[in-house]
């Protein structure tokens, strides 16, 4: 046998992802220039962060422009977004763990704007220190973790800061 057919032979590592454990998404924190931070109500009048799930093959940065985009309709260049920590938690009764990425955009244009009425009624800016409730809980986990100073109901996660190569 050659070791041409002996390598078609063998099976071969990581061509199929593994059973999903996780589920991974971006929580796009951004702020206009009073420092205001953007929240939307949910239909079940819950407050959140924009965000949502990192496609295959998507970076984190790209995933929280493109979500941003989808749901405000604001536009940031994923150039101009931080990953400032990943957030590990399990919600109750759920069979996958729950990671989000925290991602601070540090620029964007445009006026924000409901672009998915089924999904949210409204965005409006709030300060850090008057924020609304309640908050779904990975938005206040995002933002407790962006400020660790904010009052707010956050549920128990674990925070894995990120830090950026110089």
């Amino acid at each position: 046998m050659t070791p041409a057919d002996q390598a078609q032979q063998q099976p071969q590592r990581n061509l199929q992802a593994p059973a999903a454990q996780a589920s991974l998404g971006a929580g796009v924190i951004v702020t206009d220039a009073e420092g205001r931070v953007l929240l939307g109500l949910h239909p079940t009048s819950v407050w959140e962060l924009p965000g949502g799930k990192v496609d295959p093959g998507e970076s984190i940065e790209t995933a929280a422009a493109r979500e941003l985009a989808e749901e405000t309709t604001l536009v940031a260049d994923p150039a101009d977004v931080e990953v400032v920590a990943i957030l590990l938690d399990t919600p109750p009764g759920a069979s996958l763990t729950r990671l989000t990425a925290v991602a601070v955009v540090h620029a964007h244009h445009g006026t924000p704007a409901v672009a998915e009425p089924d999904k949210m009624e409204r965005w409006e800016w709030y300060s850090p220190a008057a924020l609304p409730a309640p908050l779904f809980v990975p938005s206040a986990q995002a933002l407790k973790s962006w400020r660790p100073e904010l009052p707010l109901e956050h549920g128990p996660f674990l925070r894995y800061p990120v830090r950026r190569d110089a």
